[in-house]
């Protein structure tokens, strides 16, 4: 039964508006992704570009013709994916529960929220000229006030240990690719479905990597109680680069991270998304 209250102009209810958002949100979060990966593929093999953040990703957006009528989009899906991420962890439309399990994914939840929360704010800020992307330090910064507290390294250190257990996790969700399980495969061709699977696998698998390293830099951290040890996306795949071989992990990693975009992509076009 529908329960979403209708809009008398479109004729949509609530929860129709919402999966709308939902969608819009995961095509945002798809170029800014799709957008580091460039990035990143770019100095990798010598044709400009740079290593850089999600923040990052939105400064480049921004700078491109009618950049902040682009960047407004963007902007404005990634406030749909908050929503949307907020429906989850508080109405609960897929049952989670309210058990341990339950509520540790709603709270994931919620945390995707606020993480995307920011960076929608980032990209207002660049579309106001009030700055708010580039790389920062802000992952440093939370970090120093992390280790300066009571018991501080072992904090961190357990961050970081948590953080190296997001990316094995993620190489795992690569493997089984259990999240084929929420798209409409009905509606895809035989191709599309293959090679939707085999990029969403490569992505998700190089965001492992990127994971894995951020989770290394915070262990250091935590080892010699220096916050400046501590690098975030920029930093892991500037680390990459630094390595033997280092242009082409590089370059792995940067083409994954333009599959992981294109993952949201299908995951906007194709996932079928409960809001009530």
């Amino acid at each position: 039964m529908n329960t979403g209250q209708k809009d008398p102009i479109t004729g949509a209810n609530s929860s129709e508006w919402v999966e709308r958002l939902a969608r819009l949100g995961f095509g945002a979060r798809g170029v800014v992704y799709a957008t580091v990966g460039v990035l990143a593929a770019q100095a990798a093999f010598g044709a400009g570009g740079k290593t850089t953040d999600t923040k990052g990703a939105l400064q480049s957006i921004v700078t491109q013709p009618f950049g902040k009528f682009l960047l407004a989009i963007v902007a404005f899906g990634l406030l749909g994916y908050v929503l949307w991420r907020f429906v989850e962890a508080i109405a609960d439309p897929e049952n989670k529960g309210t058990d341990a399990k339950g509520l540790a994914l709603r709270l994931g939840y919620a945390g995707s929220g606020l993480i995307y929360a920011g960076l929608a704010w980032s990209a207002i800020k660049l579309i106001l000229g009030s700055g708010g992307g580039g790389n920062s330090n802000s992952s440093q910064d939370w970090t120093a006030r992390l280790l300066a507290q009571p018991f501080g390294q072992f904090l961190t250190g357990i961050v970081g240990a948590a953080v190296i257990g997001m990316g094995f996790y993620q190489f795992y969700r690569a493997y089984k690719a259990k999240f084929r399980k929420k798209w409409k495969i009905s509606e895809m061709s035989q191709q599309e479905e293959k090679w939707a699977t085999l990029a969403s696998r490569f992505g998700i698998a190089s965001r492992g990597v990127v994971f894995s390293i951020i989770g290394l830099f915070l262990l250091q951290a935590a080892r010699q109680s220096d916050a400046t040890q501590v690098e975030g996306l920029g930093g892991a795949l500037a680390a990459l680069a630094r390595q033997p071989f280092g242009p082409w992990l590089l370059g792995i990693v940067a083409f994954g991270l333009i599959a992981y975009g294109i993952y949201n992509f299908v995951e906007a076009r194709y996932r079928r998304i409960q809001t009530r």
